[in-house]
């Protein structure tokens, strides 16, 4: 049986690392076993946060994936800065504040990719007229990646669903982007544009799809669809914890995440008991923004601190399964509510506690209550966060921190691919 085609724009794709490249690969690798044949449209030079070239083996086996050049104004921003190619992480762009900031939020509409809009645009018509398809996903951000399938859906008359791993307009760092008041009316003239051209729009959490069914209007459906964790990904046979106490996080740490409170927490309980400080590793595996290495050394916690700054994705899996607990920390920000990071369902898979810290009623303390997978804290509860650990602590003592044995099938990505192929032929049949 010839199986469906789907067209995916996505900015990430392997070698990419880190966890924007995880949601399509995952489903690009499942999609088959639904009826489905993925065809991959992404960057041939994308400035990339980090490498990760083990994931390269899950791409599926003769797929197409078509690559085309792309031009950003990364090298201008070196330029501004006087840094070089390598010093610089994309990621961490917002953090230069000033003039390149302002550059970047203003000048470049909606995001730094934008210059690969209309060449992309061109050569994917084109290319369909021989190598037709019988949808179109967009993933983003960047959000440029919708503003291409746009021009190519319609134009082509091909059903386009549009993916949306983060919000637009109410992704929490918009608001420090600097932008002038015209270039906001334009993101929100885009973002609404997307919404409505699309023939169907997906999202990962419920409060984000709330939002973008408000821009739709009345009696719209959003549709969700997690991330989630591969079983492939982590080891049948159980993992030997660490014999440290260990707190681990892992993944992108930016300054509005800063559990603060924990560092507080830890630097009175290392003074007061020498046992508890001779068993004690905080270990932070990927981009950690410097106002939290800052934070965890003012709280003199240097000596305990394990600082990796990436590995490829296998290994972190295996990091996560041996650690005694894992550190989660959705964001302080208001729109934080809405945030379900694919970092949040790996930890799930990983079976060890969860120590997090967010918005209490927001979707990743629902999800983390349903899963019975640890338990979630604002950031100001150093009662609530102290006595946790605590209970934590005794049971390490006493033998080893159990695991965490929610119920956690339905977030695997091959049953979540199974909701979205199914999506596809909704979408195609009308």
């Amino acid at each position: 049986m010839d199986r469906k085609r789907v067209l995916i724009i996505t900015y990430y794709w392997p070698p990419s690392g880190g966890s924007g490249v995880q949601r399509w690969l995952k489903f690009a690798k499942y999609l088959r076993e639904f009826g489905w044949e993925p065809v991959i449209y992404t960057p041939l030079n994308p400035e990339l946060m980090a490498v990760d070239k083990t994931l390269e083996r899950e791409i599926p086996e003769g797929i197409t994936v078509l690559k085309r050049g792309i031009v950003e104004p990364y090298s201008l921003y070196r330029a501004i800065t006087g840094k070089k190619k390598g010093e610089i992480k994309p990621g961490f762009i917002n953090s230069g504040g000033g003039l390149s900031l302002f550059i970047r939020s203003n000048l470049f509409i909606p995001d730094p990719k934008c210059f690969w809009i209309h060449s992309s645009r061109r050569f994917l018509k084109k290319w369909l007229k021989d190598n037709p398809v019988d949808a179109i996903v967009s993933t983003g951000p960047p959000h440029s990646m919708h503003l291409i399938a746009k021009g190519v859906a319609k134009s082509m008359e091909i059903p386009w669903l549009a993916d949306f791993r983060d919000p637009w307009t109410k992704m929490f760092t918009f608001k420090y982007m600097k932008y002038s008041s015209p270039v906001k009316v334009i993101h929100t003239y885009l973002e609404k544009r997307v919404v409505k051209s699309a023939d169907r729009v997906l999202t990962v959490t419920s409060t984000i799809a709330k939002e973008l069914a408000e821009l739709i209007g009345e009696g719209a459906n959003v549709p969700v669809i997690t991330n989630g964790y591969d079983p492939a990904d982590f080891s049948q046979a159980p993992s030997e914890l660490d014999k440290e106490f260990s707190l681990t996080y892992t993944g992108l740490f930016v300054k509005s995440q800063n559990p603060e409170v924990l560092w507080r927490t830890l630097s009175k309980w290392v003074k007061q008991d020498p046992d508890f400080a001779s068993v004690l590793k905080i270990r932070l595996v990927g981009h950690t923004d410097g106002a939290i290495l800052q934070s965890v050394e003012e709280n003199e916690l240097g000596s305990f601190l394990e600082r990796i700054d990436y590995m490829p994705h296998k290994d972190v899996t295996e990091v996560q399964s041996r650690s005694q607990l894992l550190l989660l920390s959705g964001g302080m920000e208001p729109e934080s509510r809405g945030i379900l990071t694919g970092k949040f369902f790996e930890y799930l898979a990983a079976r060890r506690p969860i120590l997090g810290f967010g918005p209490k009623g927001g979707d990743m303390d629902i999800a983390l209550g349903e899963s019975e997978g640890g338990a979630m804290f604002d950031y100001d509860d150093e009662r609530g966060c102290r006595r946790w650990i605590e209970d934590r602590y005794a049971e390490y003592r006493a033998g080893g921190v159990p695991p965490a044995d929610g119920n956690i099938e339905i977030y695997s990505r091959r049953e979540l691919t199974k909701r979205l192929a199914h999506l596809l032929d909704e979408m195609i049949k009308k």
